[in-house]
Parts: C-alpha cells; sequence; structure tokens
C-alpha cells in the first residue's frame, strides 16, 4: 500500500509541474537582428544591376536585328517583282495620268496639289503590295515584343544571382527593386511600374504599365511602317505628274473630248480615252526603273533605319524605354563615390622661423617703397 501510494503522490507531482508550465507564459524566441548591408555593398548591387540591363539589351538587339534583316530583304524582293512592274506597266501609267488630270482639275492651282496627291496614293499602294504582304511573314510590331520580352527574361535571371553574391537578404534586395521605377506612365497608377514588377510579371502581357507602353509606342511606329516618307516619295510623284501631263498635252486629244463633252467629266472620258503610245512607253522604262530603284532604295534604307534606331517607335523602342529608366534611376551607380581623404593637418612652424619671415617681408616693404 505504502507503494502505491508514494506512486500515486509521483503522478500527482507530475501533473502538477505539466499543468504549471502549461498555464506559464511562454517566452518568445530570439528573433535575429536585420542584417545590416554597408553602403559601398548597395553601390556595387546597383552598379549590377545596370551592368545586368546592359548585358540583357545585346542579345534582345541582335535578335531584332536578325528579324529585321530578313524583312529588309523581303521588303526589297516585293519591290522589284510587285511594286516597280505596276507602277512602270503600260496601263498603271494610263490610269495615273487620269487621276493627276482629275487632281489638277479638282484642286484647281496650288502648291503642286496633284504632286501631294499622287505621292499619297504611291505610299496607300506601297503599303497594300510590298509592306503589308511583308508583315503576314516578319511584322515589326511582333519584332519588337519579342525582343522586349528576351530583355526581360534574361534582365531577370541574371537579378537573380546579384544578392547571393553580395550577401544580401532576398527581402532586403527585393525592396530595392521595388524603389527601382521601370515604367512611369502615370496616370492612372497602374501605368506605372517597378522593375520588382517587371521582372516578376508572368506574362509580362498582365502588367499594366506594360501594356499602357505597347500602346505609346504602337501609336509612334504607325509613321515609321507607315512606308516610304514624303521626301522619298514626293520627286517620284513629281516626275510622274510631270511626264503624265506633258503626254496628255501633246496627245491632241483632252481638248477636243472638253470641248464636245463639257465639263470635267467630259475631260475624264477623254483622258481615258486618248492615253499615249504603248512603244514610246516600252523605250522609256527602263529609265524609269532605275529612277524609281533608286528612290525606292533609298526609302528602304529610311525605313530600316528607323526601324533599328528611333528610341520612339523602332523594333528596339520597348526595351530602350526600359534601360533607360533603369540607368536613369541608379544614375549614382555608374559613377564609384569617392571616400573623403582626410584633411592635411597644418605643421606649426617654430616662433623662429615665423619672426624669420615677418622680418624678411618688412624687409621687402621697405625696398619697394625706397624704390617708389
Amino acid at each position: 500500500m505504502q507503494a502505491i501510494s508514494w506512486r500515486l503522490s509521483g503522478i500527482v507531482a507530475l501533473m502538477a509541474i505539466l499543468l504549471v508550465g502549461c498555464a506559464s507564459p511562454q517566452r518568445a524566441p530570439d528573433l535575429a537582428p536585420p542584417v545590416q548591408i554597408a553602403e559601398s555593398v548597395w553601390w556595387q548591387v546597383d552598379s549590377d544591376i545596370v551592368a545586368a540591363s546592359r548585358a540583357a539589351t545585346g542579345p534582345a538587339r541582335n535578335y531584332a536585328r536578325g528579324f529585321m534583316e530578313s524583312w529588309r530583304n523581303l521588303v526589297s524582293r516585293r519591290i522589284e517583282t510587285d511594286f516597280i512592274p505596276w507602277f512602270t506597266g503600260y496601263w498603271t501609267q494610263q490610269w495615273l495620268a487620269i487621276r493627276v488630270a482629275w487632281y489638277k482639275l479638282s484642286l484647281g492651282a496650288g502648291e503642286d496639289p496633284a504632286t501631294i496627291r499622287l505621292a499619297a496614293y504611291l505610299q496607300e499602294q506601297f503599303r497594300d503590295r510590298v509592306l503589308d504582304p511583308v508583315a503576314k511573314e516578319i511584322d515589326p510590331d511582333v519584332v519588337r515584343a519579342k525582343a522586349t520580352r528576351l530583355y526581360v527574361q534574361l534582365l531577370g535571371e541574371q537579378l537573380q544571382a546579384i544578392p547571393r553574391r553580395y550577401g544580401v537578404p532576398q527581402d532586403q534586395f527585393d525592396r530595392r527593386l521595388k524603389s527601382i521605377p521601370a515604367i512611369s506612365l502615370a496616370p492612372p497608377p497602374d501605368h506605372d511600374a517597378s522593375l520588382h514588377a517587371l521582372v516578376n510579371a508572368a506574362p509580362i502581357d498582365t502588367l499594366p504599365a506594360y501594356v499602357a507602353l505597347t500602346a505609346v509606342v504602337r501609336q509612334g511606329s504607325a509613321g515609321v511602317g507607315g512606308g516610304p516618307s514624303s521626301t522619298r516619295i514626293s520627286p517620284v510623284a513629281k516626275r510622274a505628274s510631270e511626264k503624265l501631263m506633258a503626254r496628255l498635252a501633246t496627245s491632241g486629244g483632252a481638248g477636243a473630248a472638253a470641248a464636245a463633252v463639257g465639263g470635267v467629266a467630259g475631260m475624264v472620258i477623254s483622258l481615258g480615252a486618248v492615253g499615249f503610245g504603248a512603244i514610246a512607253h516600252a523605250n522609256e522604262r527602263p529609265e524609269m526603273e532605275a529612277q524609281l530603284r533608286q528612290h525606292l532604295g533609298a526609302a528602304l534604307d529610311d525605313m530600316w533605319q528607323a526601324q533599328m534606331a528611333d528610341p520612339a517607335s523602332g523594333v528596339m523602342a520597348e526595351v530602350g524605354y526600359l534601360s533607360g529608366r533603369i540607368e536613369a534611376s541608379l544614375a549614382g551607380a555608374l559613377v564609384r563615390p569617392v571616400a573623403r581623404l582626410p584633411e592635411p593637418r597644418e605643421i606649426p612652424l617654430p616662433i623662429e622661423q615665423v619672426l624669420s619671415d615677418d622680418e624678411g617681408e618688412d624687409e621687402l616693404l621697405r625696398d619697394e617703397q625706397a624704390e617708389e
């Protein structure tokens, strides 16, 4: 009995200890203090972010250039096989003669209105016959979007290695990325995005700020992808207009038809019937083709340069914007801070040296006064 009593007492005591332990407040575990990162380390981190952006830009540019080289070859081929034969064809010239005469009659006098209207018509035909068919194979807008995705992908991969390189905790590095603006197009507020949001968007098209950036660039690219500039196409239109009107003037039929039918309608009808000789056209066609090829070759060079180099609307416009915003935000990282050296200590001269110097100055002053 006594043994059983001792056992019961022990069990009761153990339960009491457990109950007291459960009732007593638990001590919170010691939290590790946050890691303090030196300012010089943050400078190196920022510098590496800029370097990562520049490193990602190179492959994106090479990617875009490769596709745009193919685009240029396709455009050049369609100029030779479609646009030049169409423009210099006999029946096209007949039709253009009617259009030029109609422009002259309907617009009247002015700053060469026929040339302006004909240039606009040729630009429209260039888009329909050359640029739109080529875009079905290689679309500069698609190349721009893919180059941007490649840049963001490569940038994100390189950023992952930076915190490990310098022992920076991931949460502190993420806060650093969130403080760096990559897109600034607000309002509205969601048209702004940090570098952290940019590289973590999956896919990037789900980021409202990126959608806004794409819209801005595409709006500007309408002029780049619209065909030859008026500077390049106007000489073609002007020369064609002058030649066509000269042919109509020497055909001798326009005036008679206008007099017989009367008004603008009679003039247009007569122009369709008069035309000019097929043999004369065939003789002039090689020269016409050579001149057109020269102007369109220069126009293609302009379009290529704009597509590759225009910072607002070319195929690298989005990459250029993003990398530019990142570098502008981290401009201080591009110049390494110089540690301020302590100022040199003054070494006092012995009192004898000071007095000697003062006496020398007094003697020099007396000599100068004596000379005066």
